[in-house]
């Protein structure tokens, strides 16, 4: 079974930014598709952002469109989630995970890493 580990989360200022990674063990990661997705204290955990495992088809909330992009190496077994003009709201838990199919459904996911911690202060 893949199993992920996240990494990149930290402290930064509105504005600011950072890169999430998601490393998976081996090639099995490229067959999959890849999301992420985040838990604020007291708020259940949303969608954020997948790519398809070639890589090629992309989805995003709407939070975040514009602002973050995911990409992933492939050849790396490592996906990414670079966050630009980073919002007090985006202070969350974030979790990479990876499924079968593309999709926003967190139910479609069924390998999750660790989670990493990503605090924007205002």
């Amino acid at each position: 079974q893949v199993q992920l580990v996240e990494s990149g989360g930290g402290l930064v200022q509105a504005g600011g930014s950072l890169r999430l990674s998601c490393r998976a063990p081996g090639r099995t990661f490229n067959t999959y598709a890849m999301g992420w997705f985040r838990e604020a204290p007291g708020k259940e955990r949303e969608f954020v952002a997948a790519i398809s495992w070639p890589g090629r088809t992309t989805y995003y909330a709407d939070s975040v469109k514009g602002r973050f992009t995911i990409s992933r190496d492939n050849a790396k077994y490592t996906g990414y989630l670079q966050m630009n003009s980073l919002k007090p709201e985006d202070t969350a838990v974030y979790y990479c995970a990876a499924a079968q199919v593309l999709s926003y459904s967190i139910s479609a996911y069924s390998v999750w890493g660790q989670g990493t911690q990503v605090t924007v202060s205002s």
